[in-house]
């Protein structure tokens, strides 16, 4: 594999976990795809597998985002309207607040400013070296856009935190979404800051929400390559995907040479998810978390924001993903042949009536992939898609984008 090799352990790294019980009020009611029983059940696996008690992770609480931080990001007049609705329950469709996607919900505002203010604790926590890393599962809402809510995202945790690190002298930080949606409001929110590199990996927008995030989309005046988007076709597995990645997020990073990895982690890629249409495992995607850890050591000083995202098959997929994600961080990855703890599976049935998974792993638990110094191969629609990318930017950062591996 090209990307950097792993350390010899990162059994040491310090992770932060931003956790309130209240975060579950992050919830547009039922039937609606972004149920908050995952995040319940992941914090939940992740207690039966000890990762809440080891000694190089601490459970901190925090305070939810006020007026200022938000307005870091979004209008002062949409962070009006969101507490308007959240008070009466009555519907604002011109900021985006009360329509299918964003039903609107009493508590919206303390729910959703909770949400990023544990993103932003964490991100205080990895810039001051409280931690060498931080996670909030419950927020990677990408969507929310300056003056409207949008995908189920009503304010932008990921860049309200990257907004809160600028401010405090943050001069370089890159975000990575891999996410199966474009990650579109963390690019608006930085599309022309040269200070921050937005990456994301995500189904091609020809075929899915939100309809940005072509390769073409690279940075706005003075910004130029910062912006860098892998558009990749419906029906895109593992070694594909995981080819795609290793392609172009070492070198834009090792070219960027960030502060802060801040990194966004939809597990709506898998192929159950009921939303798109490309075909990862889990086991491809603890692969993707494994190399964003070494990436956050190599090029960021250690320094990792990590948050949630996307993830709709509620039970099977997003608890062992982000359960892996958070072993990850940890230091301690899980073997994925293990069993799913009989007592979470018990909960999972009482809490869901769903018979929840036996093990850790959808049966790949190494997943080879021909990584691109093998070469590009011109009959690949996804080594097409990756190309486009690295044609866009790869210049804009002295790169080449046929040679450099």
């Amino acid at each position: 594999m090209s990307s950097p090799p792993s350390p010899p352990s990162f059994e040491d790294c310090g992770l932060q976990i931003l956790w309130d019980d209240r975060l579950i009020s992050y919830d547009f009611g039922p039937g609606h795809p972004m149920n908050p029983v995952r995040v319940e059940l992941t914090m939940a696996l992740a207690r039966e597998y000890g990762l809440l008690e080891r000694p190089n992770v601490r459970v901190e609480k925090f305070e939810a985002a006020g007026d200022g931080l938000l307005g870091l990001v979004h209008g002062e007049a949409y962070i009006a309207a969101v507490k308007h609705v959240g008070a009466t329950g009555l519907p604002e469709p011109r900021y985006g607040l009360g329509n299918t996607d964003n039903p609107v919900f009493l508590g919206m505002h303390d729910a959703s400013a909770l949400v990023a203010g544990a993103s932003v604790a964490g991100a205080r926590a990895v810039w001051t070296g409280e931690a060498e890393h931080a996670a909030n599962i419950s927020g990677g809402l990408h969507h929310a856009l300056r003056d409207a809510a949008s995908g189920f995202c009503v304010y932008n945790d990921p860049a309200v935190a990257i907004a809160w690190l600028l401010e405090n002298g943050a001069e370089r930080v890159a975000y990575v979404d891999i996410d199966v949606h474009h990650g579109d409001g963390v690019q608006a929110a930085f599309y022309d800051d040269p200070r921050v590199l937005t990456v994301s990996l995500h189904e091609t927008p020809r075929t899915l929400f939100p309809g940005t995030g072509f390769p073409n989309e690279t940075g706005g005046p003075g910004a130029e390559g910062t912006a860098v988007n892998v558009a990749l076709p419906p029906g895109t597995g593992d070694a594909a995907w995981l080819r795609a990645f290793d392609a172009v997020v070492p070198r834009v990073l090792e070219a960027f040479r960030p502060q802060v990895l801040v990194s966004q982690h939809g597990c709506d890629a898998h192929a159950l998810d009921p939303l798109a249409h490309l075909i990862l495992t889990l086991d491809g995607q603890r692969t993707a978390y494994s190399w964003l850890h070494r990436l956050a050591h190599r090029h960021a000083g250690g320094k990792w924001l990590v948050t949630g995202g996307g993830g709709y098959e509620l039970v099977q997929v997003v608890p062992r993903a982000w359960t892996h994600l958070l072993a990850e961080a940890a230091g301690a990855p899980i073997d994925p042949g293990s069993a799913c703890p009989e007592e979470w599976r018990e909960f999972v049935r009482r809490r869901t009536e769903e018979i929840a998974p036996r093990r850790m792993t959808d049966g790949r638990s190494v997943v080879e992939v021909m990584t691109w110094e093998s070469g590009f191969d011109p009959e690949s629609p996804v080594d097409q898609a990756v190309l486009a990318t690295r044609r866009a930017v790869f210049p804009e950062h002295g790169l080449d984008p046929m040679t450099d591996v």
